[in-house]
């Protein structure tokens, strides 16, 4: 049977916070129901299409999910369940801010099969949370945090951000060591990234170009400072029993999120909803991203794309290998053989020496995977793999 991963994406937030540039916004309470209206035509349009696939995962994304009312999720989920087969042990996810949670909220999530969360907190200092544009406080990520526990969630992963205007070592040290004594199943650690278009941008403009440079910033952390956070992160979530498994994610053995390792294999996904992506035999879709146009269209659902790129041989096996060496594991020699009937080595052969020469990639007889070296510097080693 066909494996099918499941993305369903929620625009509406409320607030957008200052580093942000996903598809979202604030929304009222007529816009997200007739979003929402459209999201279920549209889930059950292609549940006919899909009707013989198995759906392994499913991640309601955003935005802000945890912002709607549950009855909203509620339906959603009814809807999926109605429309598609899914998978026993189906991994189901929901992206959750904690100023927007409720018990109430948790309770309804757990009796419709959503079995993980991922609760953004991003720092447990207020002051850098207020910098963010985040609109919740430390504290309520406790509260929330225990809500989730109490109402029966046992696999729960944690986003904190590092590199933010003003962080030091110790800051950041602080955020992580209080994260883990609350014991999640997976974290997620991410330096933030400026943004064009966004608030941060605006502000930060120049200290990016001064990066970019080899000169000091003056409210952004240097690369050093940056550099000594990734390493101290690494660190100490191995020695709390986090594995890397991939450049920005650690998980207790058995947690990993496996909608996510998906993408970075190149698993067929699904994507629903505003401006949502998919990779269905080879080809990227992705739906139209102006909110009205996506209500009006839901109608019939059949004009929701509005790009489809069919992947050449050539870019296949480029997205096979930036993002299967995100993975700390790599890519499996046998694996790749088998789906472009050709070795790595043929295909990279001095790429892969060069690298290996530099001590930026081990080259086992089985696996390719990136050093520690390599995973400092994986932006300059992944583009080495395109052609």
């Amino acid at each position: 049977m066909r494996e099918l991963e499941l993305y369903v994406h929620i625009p509406f937030c409320m607030k957008k916070c200052a580093y942000c540039d996903f598809l979202s916004a604030p929304a009222d309470e007529k816009e997200q129901f007739a979003y929402m209206q459209g999201l279920l035509r549209e889930v059950a349009f292609y549940g006919r299409w899909f009707h013989d696939a198995a759906v392994s995962t499913i991640y309601i994304g955003g935005g802000t999910p945890s912002w709607l009312q549950e009855d909203y999720i509620a339906a959603l989920m009814q809807e999926i369940y109605n429309s598609f087969k899914i998978a026993a042990g189906a991994e189901i996810t929901i992206e959750c801010n904690p100023g927007t949670l409720t018990k109430r909220k948790l309770e309804v999530y757990r009796e419709h099969g959503i079995n993980r969360l991922s609760i953004g907190l991003q720092s447990i200092h207020d002051e850098e949370l207020k910098l963010l544009g985040r609109v919740h406080t430390f504290e309520q990520f406790l509260r929330n945090f225990g809500l989730a526990r109490e109402c029966g969630f046992y696999n729960i992963n944690v986003d904190l951000m590092n590199s933010l205007p003003g962080q030091t070592v110790e800051g950041a040290y602080q955020s992580l060591a209080k994260v883990i004594q609350l014991k999640p199943e997976h974290i997620s650690s991410y330096s933030l990234i400026i943004e064009k278009g966004t608030p941060f941008y605006d502000l930060y403009k120049f200290d990016v170009v001064k990066l970019e440079a080899g000169m000091p910033p003056e409210d952004l952390p240097s690369e050093d400072t940056s550099y000594q956070i990734g390493k101290m992160t690494q660190d100490i979530l191995a020695q709390s029993g986090y594995l890397r498994y991939e450049i920005s994610n650690y998980a207790k053995k058995g947690y990993a999120c496996r909608h996510n390792i998906g993408y970075w294999q190149r698993k067929e996904y699904l994507g629903v909803g505003l401006g949502a992506a998919s990779l269905l035999d080879n080809v990227r879709y992705s739906n139209v991203r102006d909110l009205e146009q996506y209500i009006e269209l839901s109608a019939d659902c059949s004009s929701l794309r509005e790009e489809a790129n069919r992947l050449t041989r050539n870019a296949c096996i480029e997205e096979y290998m930036f993002l299967g060496l995100r993975m700390t594991d790599g890519i499996e020699k046998n694996a790749f053989f088998h789906i472009f009937g050709l070795t790595v080595g043929q295909i990279y052969g001095e790429v892969i020496q060069y690298l290996e020469e530099e001590g930026l990639i081990c080259n086992t007889p089985t696996r390719l995977y990136l050093t520690d070296k390599g995973i400092d510097l994986s932006n300059f080693v992944l583009a080495q793999f395109l052609m």
